[in-house]
């Protein structure tokens, strides 16, 4: 059977950084795969020619040199300290996460993705140990839902579609059918969220993948999803699961540029110029009116509650107690 092109400048390349001589042309026919089928000498050389071209534009250092001193006619080799990786430092953390990602996508998917990462690593020099901080852990399928279900979310992510599922709040709870636009997926604490807006109910929404049915659905067209420049899908996942359920919403303007912790706990609605700056007015979910108040107090300047009219007296109140106390330690 004829070897393919591919096949037969692998094959070229393996033989030429075997050697630290220069191989001739006709060595080169007789030993590498691919060579000996020839029809001519001239087919030979034409195909050779353009398969050490081919090297050259791969960025692949082919040296030409004497196989020995004796030698008139000319060999090649592959210069390998020049083609070799350098070495690769990753710190303790960048290793832990090669693990973890290794770990966690041991999926039917992308199993060949993950290991084919890791030996390249380690043909680097690298050691990439299963468990490099002895707390690396492989996270159990359950935590990151059904298999063909995540497939489906990252390919629809990958590709900006909207995606439908079924989706239930508990495992005690009714399937319910979602229709969402997909931003992004993220681990937390163990396990893995989906975090997008919920057409249906015109919000952002964070769904746990293991809650989600088997079967999700691309809809539409390819690049009609638009991420949020800025969008910080962990924060959004951390505020969506904090202890306690959501009490309410409070409307928050906040200056362009200003106020990021607030911005990633809140999904903007519109822009709004309040005195001589530009904005924009959050919604944020509230599970803590305290704290949320305090949040806000602490952004100073940089951030006006709109409503409700109960959070706005209560931010005023943190920030006249802070203003007091200042002036009191002012006067000491």
């Amino acid at each position: 059977m004829a070897i393919s092109k591919v096949e037969r400048l692998v094959n070229l390349v393996i033989a030429l950084l075997s050697t630290r001589q220069f191989l001739t042309a006709e060595k080169i026919r007789a030993s590498v795969a691919g060579y000996a089928d020839s029809a001519s000498d001239e087919a030979f050389s034409r195909m050779f020619e353009r398969d050490k071209n081919e090297l050259r534009d791969l960025g692949i250092p082919l040296e030409t040199g004497m196989p020995s001193r004796y030698s008139t006619v000319e060999g090649y080799r592959i210069n390998r300290d020049a083609y070799e990786l350098p070495d690769i430092e990753l710190t303790s953390a960048e290793t832990a996460a090669v693990a973890v990602a290794a770990a966690l996508w041991s999926s039917p998917e992308l199993t060949s993705a993950a290991q084919s990462a890791v030996l390249k690593l380690r043909a680097a020099g690298v050691q990439v140990d299963a468990d490099p901080t002895g707390t690396v852990t492989s996270l159990p399928a359950r935590a990151r839902g059904s298999e063909p279900a995540l497939h489906a979310l990252l390919a629809a992510i990958d590709a900006r579609r909207v995606v439908q599922f079924d989706h239930r709040g508990s495992p005690t709870d009714p399937w319910t059918r979602r229709t969402v636009e997909p931003w992004g997926i993220v681990t937390v604490h163990g396990r893995w969220y989906l975090v997008g807006h919920d057409r249906d109910r015109d919000a952002t929404r964070t769904f746990r993948l293991s809650r989600i049915g088997d079967e999700v659905t691309a809809l539409g067209p390819a690049g009609a999803v638009t991420i949020p420049e800025g969008v910080d899908l962990r924060a959004r996942v951390l505020a969506a699961t904090s202890t306690g359920d959501v009490t309410g919403a409070a409307r928050v303007w906040v200056p362009d540029g200003r106020a990021t912790e607030l911005r990633r706990l809140g999904t903007e609605t519109e822009r709004r110029r309040i005195g001589e700056r530009d904005g924009t007015v959050l919604e944020v979910p509230v599970r803590s009116w305290s704290w949320i108040a305090r949040v806000i107090a602490g952004q100073g300047a940089d951030a006006l509650v709109l409503a409700p009219n109960e959070l706005r007296d209560q931010v005023r109140h943190i920030l006249t107690r802070v203003v007091a106390g200042t002036a009191g330690e002012g006067e000491r």
